[in-house]
């Protein structure tokens, strides 16, 4: 698990591909930009070290398993390493193992409506858990509950196609675990893990594995 600050610098703009490049174009705001290119950068320089590739070499593809377009997480062909990159507010965090597939989500806490989003993210035994806490507990909760159902469909190659609210953790205060998953896009076994990612954040790890899980963090 590797972490870093977001950083738009020249030279991690310089080993973007022309498709990146036209993606990091299109961002409007400035700390948008640095956290997609920074995420980038730092896929690179670690995927080198893991294959022996050099930097410039390396390629992503975003072919998605599922419906064939190109809006999938990125992937190295060819490698049997897996990786996948995620970000918010001024954490960038890149997981990398082989042999699995993984997800990773980080998601600063903010002042959203976490009431309304709870019916589109939650199940319902989820919001009785989250009704039931001190109002002070709730919001960092429900980042926590969010945070892992993002890594899982994030593992799966699925993201947002596939309802969150089908997937029913165990409590945000317990080990992390997939307690039942209803539906199409259900796979098993998965194993999840809370990261350490700071005041204000929450953020986990998903491997589809039955294999127990061994992390290192790194950085920033």
């Amino acid at each position: 698990m590797h972490w870093a600050a977001p950083s738009d610098d020249p030279a991690m703009r310089d080993l973007l591909d022309a498709a990146e490049r036209e993606r990091y174009d299109r961002f409007r705001r400035p700390a948008d930009r640095a956290r997609f290119v920074t995420g980038r950068f730092l896929a690179r320089t670690v995927l080198a070290e893991v294959t022996g590739l050099a930097e410039g070499d390396i390629r992503f593809s975003t072919h998605c398993p599922h419906c064939g377009a190109s809006h999938g997480k990125p992937r190295l062909p060819g490698h049997r390493v897996d990786f996948s990159l995620s970000h918010s507010g001024d954490r960038v965090v890149l997981a990398v193992t082989e042999g699995a597939d993984i997800g990773v989500d980080v998601e600063q806490e903010s002042d959203r409506d976490i009431e309304r989003l709870a019916e589109m993210v939650l199940a319902a035994a989820e919001r009785e858990v989250l009704a039931a806490l001190p109002p002070e507990r709730r919001r960092s909760a429900f980042h926590a509950y969010w945070s892992r159902k993002e890594a899982i469909l994030k593992a799966t190659g699925h993201g947002l196609a596939a309802s969150m609210s089908a997937i029913r953790l165990s409590p945000p205060d317990a080990p992390a675990e997939v307690v039942a998953w209803d539906g199409e896009a259900a796979v098993s076994p998965v194993r999840l893990a809370d990261l350490s990612a700071g005041p204000g954040y929450a953020a986990s790890l998903a491997a589809l594995t039955g294999r127990p899980l061994k992390i290192t963090e790194q950085g920033p």
